[in-house]
């Protein structure tokens, strides 16, 4: 939450809700944390109530870890969707070398690495100013990075330090120049970062269902610690 932040936070009987003008799941979702003390059908209608007011769909983000422990249960019942199977994964940086593996361009210059990053991931030019917004909102050491091959970027992504952790964020790498190790690039070049900066631990969310980052990540070592998955209903 930290090293993605929303634009607004709710807290509510445990449960962290999230706004943020609808971009991305992670940014606009009900977080159910921690105990609760309500019960879950009046919960879960507020959420939804509050969700519709801002012109968002109700989205869940569900681990087993959930409260309450049938909270999963319910939403089927209620009709919400399972979306965005998504594997959380971690690596021990004990063995990273500190040296960048090639050039890259690393910069905390937003302005510089924005517009690349949002023409790699194809962003519509309307989401931008709310992506500019949430990077503006990290409060831990943010590391913005992108790899150039003959003057052009062709791979973008950030590093979000915490204590002895860093996340890895946007890792993104232009169509034309998949499958060429840009990405690899990338993903090294930001672990050295996080370990030169005090990082003992790197952490990844991706997608299951995407395979290249799957083999990608695998391949450095990265290991599964927990999976999560979104429960969405959309506002009609």
């Amino acid at each position: 939450m930290n090293a993605w932040p929303s634009l607004q936070t709710m807290l509510y009987d445990g449960w962290v809700l999230r706004f943020a003008d609808g971009y991305t799941k992670r940014a606009n979702s009900v977080h159910p944390l921690y105990s609760s003390s309500l019960d879950v059908e009046e919960k879960v209608q507020a959420c939804e109530e509050i969700y519709r007011s801002k012109g968002l769909d109700i989205v869940f983000k569900m681990m087993a870890s959930a409260q309450p422990e049938n909270l999963d249960q319910v939403l089927v019942a209620k009709g919400y969707k399972a979306d965005s199977h998504t594997s959380v994964q971690i690596f021990e940086l004990d063995g990273v070398d500190k040296t960048p593996v090639q050039t890259a361009l690393l910069t905390e210059d937003l302005h510089e690495w924005l517009p690349a990053y949002c023409k790699l991931s194809h962003i519509d030019g309307r989401r931008e100013p709310t992506l500019k917004q949430l990077l503006h909102n990290v409060v831990p050491v943010l590391c913005l990075a992108s790899v150039r091959h003959q003057g052009q970027v062709v791979a973008c992504g950030m590093g979000v330090l915490q204590g002895r952790h860093m996340g890895l964020f946007d890792i993104v790498t232009d169509a034309n120049f998949r499958g060429r190790g840009f990405g690899k690039q990338l993903v090294l070049n930001l672990l050295a970062w996080g370990k030169c900066n005090g990082a003992q631990t790197a952490y990844l969310q991706v997608m299951l269902n995407n395979e290249p980052a799957l083999r990608l990540y695998s391949g450095l070592g990265f290991k599964e610690i927990y999976t999560y998955w979104y429960r969405i209903k959309r506002n009609p």
